[in-house]
């Protein structure tokens, strides 16, 4: 089993923190991971994606064209790698700021309404973690005690008092996505 996962938005939305955690989840579960950041030199709000392949085998190369799983938190990273999904992959979106819905029809389309329920959590740098815990819906890919030992490899240690906080987060994402399409 091999997902092959682009995440992108703008810098600040916790884009690559949530692909560090996800790397570090599939580390602690003795997974094959690759993790490859790229960003703009103005960092929050210019844009920001990250590259992460979570395999049972060796991963050839970090270096990918199409993916199997694009998370979109925003209208530019939806415009750029929305035809990058291989035909059966899926789209996992936060609404807020995409104004030109997905139109594929061959692939997988979910919503999750992160940036609302971020809203009624009363902490918006819980967004990404909302955003984790739907992805974790769809692809029970790595087991939550990893993720919580993924978020605590992350996290600076002075921010290890978030970590339960975040993991609400996780769990309130779970039950917030909303599928769109299936193939």
């Amino acid at each position: 089993m091999t997902q092959e996962i682009i995440i992108a938005g703008f810098g600040g939305q916790g884009v690559l923190s949530m692909g560090k955690i996800m790397a570090y989840s599939g580390v602690m579960q003795d997974m094959e991971v690759s993790w490859m950041p790229s960003y703009g030199p103005e960092m929050r709000g210019g844009t920001a994606n990250v590259t992460v392949i979570l395999s049972n085998e060796r991963i050839s190369s970090p270096i990918l064209q199409t993916f199997d799983t694009a998370i979109i938190l925003n209208q530019q990273s939806m415009d750029k790698f929305e035809e990058k999904i291989k035909p059966g992959g899926t789209l996992i979106y936060d609404s807020n700021g995409i104004f030109n819905l997905p139109t594929r029809k061959d692939i997988n389309i979910y919503h999750i309404p992160a940036a609302k329920e971020a809203g009624k959590i009363g902490n918006i740098k819980t967004f990404n973690m909302i955003v984790l815990g739907g992805f974790l819906k769809i692809f029970p890919i790595v087991e939550m005690d990893n993720v919580i030992k993924g978020l605590k490899k992350s996290l600076p240690e002075r921010h290890h008092k978030l970590i339960p906080m975040n993991e609400e987060a996780i769990k309130r994402g779970l039950g917030v996505v909303e599928t769109i399409q299936t193939v």
